[in-house]
């Protein structure tokens, strides 16, 4: 009886021997292995994928073999081949300027109005012309309509209209079923998220434009914005320097051409300058009218968007109000902002009316503004005063007087090149590149905006600087210019043909001289690897874009031309995708 008992206790401890199969031992054996080879497996891929992310990535070009043409490039100011000089006998008062510099100017237009002593006549119609000025200055100064408290109240009951539409749509899901109005709130909390994160990457845009630091501004609504601001800082700093060295040159007391010449190149950068600010100023203004319409239409939508999020957390606590009730308080609200609008059209269109009678009174005071200037033009006449008409054709360079100064006989009021004469281009280069162009040779205008100038080297003369080994490249330059402008030319020096050509920027240079990045690869079990490796070369000729070089390399080789972040031979880099 007891060893019975013993028995039994063992088979409780060890298990029943049918419950302990092997074969279910085995499929355990080997789940666990699949689930151990798995594993592996994704591990051995995304420590691939990890390792290519942490890689510089690069971009490259093939190396190409064909045609180079060389150039020679430079930059000089023009200078018209011939100048007249305006000049008047006597000392007589600079009473009216008729031209600027740049003007164009054709034989017998009148260039200045100079007289002698007023008459009382003269005197009292001149202090008439001023008061008319004057009260036409003040007109001008009244200020226009504001309509910001109706445009205030408007918002206001929009808003207002906007959170009771909310809620009359909320309720009338809520009423046609749980779920539609459940399914209704998460979409207008999705969409909130999304329009809330877009209006402040709209505002963070709009106040850095404000601002005019696009630190924090989202590329994405920026436009060309930073390149024209680049371009505007850039202009700023060259009239900057430009007219240091004018003051400069005029403090010092420096001759006469050589203070024309900087003041030519001051005007001219100033103008490029203005130019640029323009641009910017424009395109800013453009760009910020666009972003404030977005952005109102966003804060539109997040208004009824969160009003409607609130309605519906509302209505779970609170469901008093009915789709009936709340739709008759919407109709209430939309006349009511319907009647807001009308009555601001209606004093827009009254205010409209006042400014078109003001704009004619203004019309009217410019009217005998313009008579009492004849007038004053007709006294100075009898007074005395005289025109002064250019005795060519041509193109205003300077002017040297002001309204009010006197002129001294010998002394020039202005300057104008003669057209017809035609201009010349100087260029000072290295003397071995003057070797390897020819007299004739049409040179590349690079700042030709409008197509229409030509230069052709009529000349090679060598540098009156003592000691230099430079040449003078003289061009005869026809078409649509200015002394003064400064042209930026290529001249062509010749063609030929090369094994290997690559792009400009691939080419750098160290102590160890010219070099370039070139990517070799190399295969593995998970794909092709790519290495970085210097290649020194030597640079035979470039053009605008590429040059020609000599070296370890072959044509289809593959440089780098572009890098994400700084490479050194030996690195392991990833190809762009």
């Amino acid at each position: 009886m007891n060893e019975s008992t013993e028995l039994k206790e063992i088979k409780e401890i060890k298990g029943d021997p049918e419950k302990r199969d092997p074969r279910r031992k085995r499929e355990t054996i080997k789940t666990i292995l699949i689930i151990f080879l798995v594993v592996l497996l994704l591990l051995t891929f995304f420590s691939n994928t990890i390792m290519n992310r942490s890689l510089a990535e690069i971009t490259t070009e093939r190396v190409s073999s064909g045609k180079l043409t060389e150039r020679v490039r430079g930059g000089g100011v023009i200078e018209s081949n011939q100048t007249y000089e305006v000049t008047i006998d006597g000392n007589k008062s600079v009473d009216k300027i008729m031209i600027k510099a740049g003007q164009t100017v054709n034989a017998d237009d009148v260039l200045f109005v100079v007289g002698g002593s007023p008459s009382e006549e003269l005197t009292a119609a001149e202090d008439q012309l001023a008061t008319l000025q004057l009260n036409y200055s003040k007109a001008l100064l009244t200020p226009a309509a504001d309509y910001s408290s109706e445009d205030k109240e408007i918002a206001n009951a929009q808003e207002d209209l906007n959170a009771l539409i909310a809620k009359r749509d909320a309720a009338k899901i809520r009423e046609s079923g749980a779920q539609a109005a459940l399914d209704q709130y998460n979409s207008s909390k999705a969409q909130l998220a999304d329009k809330t994160s877009q209006s402040e990457r709209v505002s963070a845009t709009i106040a850095a434009i404000d601002a005019d630091d696009y630190t924090t501004a989202s590329p994405e609504y920026l436009g060309d914005l930073v390149s024209l601001q680049s371009e505007c800082a850039s202009a700023e700093s060259e009239y900057s320097a430009a007219y240091e060295l004018y003051s400069r040159l005029l403090t010092e007391g420096a001759a006469e051409e050589a203070l024309t010449a900087a003041q030519e190149d001051m005007d001219a950068k100033s103008a490029r300058r203005d130019e640029a600010k323009n641009s910017y100023s424009g395109a800013k203004s453009t760009k910020r009218s666009e972003l404030s319409a977005t952005l109102a239409q966003l804060q539109s939508d997040i208004s009824y968007l969160s009003s409607y999020i609130s309605a519906y957390e509302a209505s779970l606590s609170d469901p008093s109000e009915s789709y009936e009730s709340l739709a008759a308080q919407v109709t209430e609200k939309q006349r009511y902002l319907e009647n807001l609008m009308i009555t601001l059209a209606k004093t827009k269109t009254t205010d409209e009316n006042t400014a078109a009678l003001a704009a004619l009174d203004l019309e009217a005071m410019q009217t005998e503004i313009t008579k009492q200037e004849e007038k004053v033009a007709k006294l100075r006449e009898e007074s005395g005063a005289t025109e002064i008409k250019s005795k060519y054709s041509g193109v205003v360079s300077s002017v040297y007087v002001q309204p009010g100064d006197t002129t001294t006989p010998g002394n020039a009021l202005a300057s104008i090149d003669i057209s017809e004469e035609g201009y010349t281009l100087k260029v000072t280069v290295d003397g071995a590149k003057a070797s390897k162009v020819k007299i004739g040779t049409a040179a590349e205008v690079m700042n030709n905006w409008n197509g229409d100038v030509q230069a052709v080297l009529s000349e090679i003369k060598n540098d009156s600087t003592p000691g230099s080994k430079n040449r003078v490249l003289v061009f005869t330059v026809t078409g649509n210019v200015d002394s003064g402008t400064y042209l930026d030319i290529s001249i062509p020096c010749g063609s030929g043909n090369y094994d290997a050509i690559v792009p400009k920027n691939a080419v750098r240079k160290d102590n160890g001289g010219n070099f370039v990045m070139m990517v070799t690869s190399k295969s593995s079990p998970l794909g092709n690897r790519y290495y970085v490796d210097r290649v020194p070369v030597e640079v035979i000729v470039s053009d605008e874009t590429s040059s020609a070089v000599q070296g370890d390399i072959n044509y289809g080789d593959y440089v780098i031309t572009a890098w994400s972040k700084p490479i050194d031979p030996g690195d392991q880099v990833r190809m762009k995708e």
